[in-house]
């Protein structure tokens, strides 16, 4: 939002909150927009008999070129309307009206857009268009469609018309027409870098077409398929990642991490989903106030939990696994292989993020709402290269608002190496030098809180929350001690690999009742300081909450990997270890980078106002899941599965095969086995290269 503590929505929540239906601001601003008739009969009003004059134009002397093209078409509207010809009229059916359900939330009317936009008529020796703008008035936004040639400015003079009308005066209401929302059916021309994005596209889709092509027509088995045309085939990338592999094919894998990984993710979108539908333009929008305030909310406003989910998936696989190879190397570990093999996974399908964020999104689709693009592309053309340097989580503003958590992730696992080589020679002390490592970032974070008296209640917002959201959870070592918990868990893993243990009924009872219990306090522990109407918890407590959570729900989510393993896990281990979670798990990266994507261009596109509940939500989320995945599987064939092949190639010409078994990131290069690097190698892991939450 940013994602991080769903910053995004908690902005919305309140602004919605300066919505409430006891606002006397919104009752004055519906009396004052009441007033007004039919926006588009009054322009036609004024417009009827256009003139320079009517345009604020005293001396035609002074007149523009762009002032006479104005008039002239104005004139010639005058004339269509006084004729019912039905270009004119559209243009005025297609304007907005005093939104329906002001005193609820709703500030935008968007009329017509399509029907303004289509307007293309030549008519008295001229060419008319249509110009779709917003009339601002405070924080309400009205449709408008005037001729294309007249300019914002222009307008002006019948905005000043209207707030005669209603007795207004600038300094009580501020009404324009905002140049910045104007869109015409004028096709703006691709630039040089839109040019480059979809060549590039293209190149790899013929690429992946034609290696897909020779593998079904000229190679009768998958053995025989060249190495080269393999990693770029879409047949060969689709049979790997839909194959099914039983749990127990590889004594490695720990199949409940599928699971998690996905509902993990599911929880991330779902979160996201409320986030967009802050932009909606909502008939309900006060709804959102009183939505904040009920249990549900707690699952959304606490969606961060999901993150430190991942970094303890991450950090348990970079250790379990990287100790395990440099076990068959005999402690050997080349730390610029790692970081080398983890940017070559990564960073294409980022950098490809970025082209398309910027440049492909008002290519691919258009609306009322979507005059700028996604909300970061700014951001994105000013500040990308922090997003590829990994380190956009200190940058003042955030390309892709959501890779925050890669350049976390990223930063941690720079430092493995070090911890790696401390836990294979100094086992159990290093281990403990990490645990006493996690109560100081712990004590920091804390310390943080408390001195500066952040608060992450809505209600107790004071207009400093997005230095409190860097501070408190952007920044890597906040996140450092769940990852390092999780990094724990897997050296533990390690030294017991061969290990059964038996627990008693009570003792797995007695664990499966107290990891609920953390997880069920992390989300709903505020709730009941979260009303409206509370008295607000002191930062100490707050400090407390932030402080503990941080390793309540890491310790809880090893106890259920735990549990799995051992064969505890009773119904949740069938259900997370369900087959049926892998091939959505392999997909998982490429799910996390194209979600936010996809929901932004569902969101912007709309052309009537939406409706804010809990089940219209939940619709919108299985819809943009379903074009998520879509658009994921395409992504994953011909970006990512081809550069993961092609990498795999050069390592096994580089490196020594039996090194290559042994090495940290990967297992089996081989595309066909590729569902066990899946859970053996960081960078196959959405959990280490991909986030959850604004």
């Amino acid at each position: 939002m940013v994602t991080v503590v769903i910053i995004l929505l908690l902005y919305g929540l309140l602004a919605t909150c300066a919505l409430q239906p006891a606002d006397t601001n919104v009752r004055k601003t519906y009396e004052y927009m009441s007033q007004l008739r039919p926006l588009g009969l009054a322009f036609a009003e004024y417009f009827k008999n256009a003139t320079l004059e009517s345009l604020g134009v005293s001396d035609s002397r002074l007149a523009s070129a762009e002032d006479m093209s104005c008039s002239a078409e104005l004139a010639e509207l005058g004339n269509g309307l006084s004729s019912r010809q039905t270009w004119a009229l559209r243009m005025i059916d297609s304007w907005g009206s005093l939104p329906n359900g002001l005193l609820t939330g709703n500030s935008i009317e968007l009329g017509n857009f399509d029907e303004c936009l289509s307007i293309n008529q030549v008519t008295g020796g001229q060419r008319i268009a249509g110009k779709y703008c917003f009339l601002l008035a405070n924080s309400v936004r009205i449709a408008t469609c005037f001729p294309a040639s007249c300019s914002s400015t222009q307008m002006e003079p019948f905005v000043e018309q209207l707030m005669a009308l209603i007795n207004l005066n600038s300094s009580s209401v501020d009404m324009r027409i905002s140049e910045a929302s104007c869109q015409t059916s004028e096709v703006q021309p691709w630039d040089g870098l839109t040019i480059f994005t979809i060549v590039i596209l293209s190149l790899m889709a013929v690429f992946v077409a034609s290696a897909t092509i020779f593998d079904y027509f000229l190679c009768a088995e998958p053995t025989t398929v060249p190495a080269l045309v393999k990693a770029f085939s879409a047949r060969a990338n689709s049979r790997a990642l839909f194959r099914i592999a039983p749990n127990k094919s590889n004594p490695h894998v720990i199949g409940c991490l599928h699971g998690i990984r996905c509902m993990t993710l599911f929880w991330v979108i779902y979160s996201h989903e409320f986030i967009f539908s802050l932009t909606s333009p909502n008939l309900n929008t006060i709804d959102l106030y009183y939505w904040a305030a009920k249990p549900l909310s707690s699952v959304v406003l606490h969606g961060y939990f999901a993150v430190d989910s991942f970094f303890v998936l991450g950090g348990l696989l970079v250790s379990m696994i990287a100790l395990r190879s440099m076990e068959k190397t005999g402690g050997r570990l080349n730390p610029v292989l790692m970081y080398l093999h983890r940017i070559l996974r990564i960073l294409p399908v980022v950098a490809i993020a970025i082209l398309i964020y910027t440049k492909m999104m008002t290519v691919v689709s258009g609306g009322p709402m979507f005059k700028h693009g996604y909300h970061g592309m700014e951001y994105c053309e000013n500040g990308w290269l922090w997003t590829l340097l990994f380190i956009q989580n200190y940058a003042v503003f955030q390309c892709l608002d959501h890779t925050w958590y890669l350049a976390v992730d990223m930063q941690l696992f720079i430092i493995s190496p070090i911890l790696l080589i401390a836990l294979y020679k100094w086992g159990k002390k290093a281990a403990a030098g990490i645990a006493v490592l996690v109560v100081l970032l712990s004590g920091c974070l804390f310390a943080t809180q408390m001195v500066n008296h952040y608060s992450m209640l809505i209600k107790n917002n004071d207009g400093d929350d997005e230095v409190a959201n860097k501070k408190l959870y952007l920044a890597t070592h906040t996140h450092a001690a769940p990852w390092l918990i999780g990094f724990l868990f897997g050296y533990f893993l390690y030294t017991n690999r061969e290990k059964k243990f038996q627990l008693s009924r009570p003792t797995v009872w007695i664990g499966w009742l107290l990891s609920l219990a953390l997880l069920f306090t992390s989300i709903f522990a505020l709730y009941p300081a979260s009303m409206w109407n509370a008295p607000p918890l002191s930062t100490l407590e707050e400090s407390l909450y932030y402080t503990l959570t941080r390793l309540a729900w890491p310790l809880a989510i090893c106890w259920i990997i735990f549990a799995c393993m051992q064969g505890y896990g009773g119904l949740a281990n069938s259900f997370l270890s369900t087959p049926l979670w892998q091939p959505l798990s392999r997909l998982s990266y490429s799910v996390y980078i194209w979600h936010m994507f996809v929901q932004e261009v569902n969101s912007r596109n709309v052309r009537t106002n939406t409706y804010f509940s809990n089940y219209f939500v939940m619709q919108r989320f299985f819809y943009d899941l379903g074009f998520t995945v879509l658009m994921s599987y395409i992504s994953y064939l011909i970006i990512e599965a081809p550069l993961c092949g092609f990498d795999g190639l050069l390592r096994r010409q580089k490196i020594p095969s039996a090194t290559l078994q042994a090495n940290i990131m990967s297992n089996d290069n081989n595309l066909e086995n590729r569902e066990r690097d899946d859970l053996n190698a960081p960078e196959r892991n959405p959990i280490n290269i991909s986030e959850v939450h604004k």
